[in-house]
């Protein structure tokens, strides 16, 4: 069975978390939202299924993905799902639940990363609220960026072996996210990452290998990744990294 993500077209955002995932399971799937547009495919289906509210479940915003009859929303659920289907975390509840709780506190980290260049409100526009970015900015650089950070790192650091990963002794979506965020971290915030990951080797050695997996690998340097840009959750402005 193909699954069906429903994303925006334009953006990496919280869907890039899911695409992540699916590429790394090898799994079928449609970004339906970037076909063109008709009855089933492009932004009017994704934005139908949101309007439906004949639905048991509705979802509340997206990333949604579909398999079957069956539509999952909320990113750390996805992954959940994809994780369990596709060997992406351990087989053990308690295993689950740790890579869950690593998720969730991911999600935290990308809000507060979204939070930075629009302290005030998603619909004012960044220049509407410069100044209290420029503030919020440097308190994300100064303590909630080591915070997060840190705490993967020592997370990391428990790790005995050579390969370390978030869990367990594989690569799971905990990995796959956290290369994620420093990715994101690296375009939004070049000088500050450049100054500050060598106090996270680990993580950054984890990224470094999530980055070289053979299918990661092809999707990066593929027409299927999302550029990142200035209308997503990571976005660039130098005043913001000083």
């Amino acid at each position: 069975m193909i699954y069906e993500l429903f994303y925006w077209p334009t953006i990496q955002g919280r869907g890039e978390f899911i695409r992540l995932a699916l590429v790394e399971a090898d799994a079928k799937y449609i970004d339906v939202a970037r076909l063109s547009e008709n009855k089933k495919t492009g932004v009017t289906a994704m934005i139908k299924i949101l309007e439906n509210g004949s639905k048991e479940h509705p979802p509340f915003a997206p990333p949604i993905l579909k398999y079957g009859n069956r539509l999952i929303s909320q990113t750390a659920n996805i992954l959940m799902f994809l994780g369990e289907k596709h060997r992406l975390s351990p087989t053990s509840e308690k295993g689950r639940m740790w890579t869950h709780t690593i998720q969730l506190t991911i999600n935290d980290f990308l809000v507060e990363v979204h939070d930075v260049h629009h302290p005030l409100a998603k619909s004012f526009y960044y220049e509407e609220q410069k100044e209290e970015a420029i503030r919020r900015a440097s308190n994300f650089r100064s303590e909630r960026l080591p915070k997060f950070l840190g705490y993967m790192e020592k997370i990391l650091s428990r790790d005995s072996s050579s390969e370390k990963y978030l869990v367990g002794k594989r690569t799971t979506y905990a990995d796959l996210s956290l290369f994620q965020i420093i990715e994101g971290l690296r375009y939004a915030f070049p000088i500050l990452m450049s100054e500050k990951q060598k106090n996270y080797p680990n993580v950054t050695a984890l990224h470094n290998r999530i980055s070289n997996r053979t299918r990661i690998d092809k999707y990066l340097n593929s027409s299927q990744r999302i550029a990142f840009n200035q209308h997503g959750i990571f976005r660039y402005y130098k005043e913001l990294d000083l």
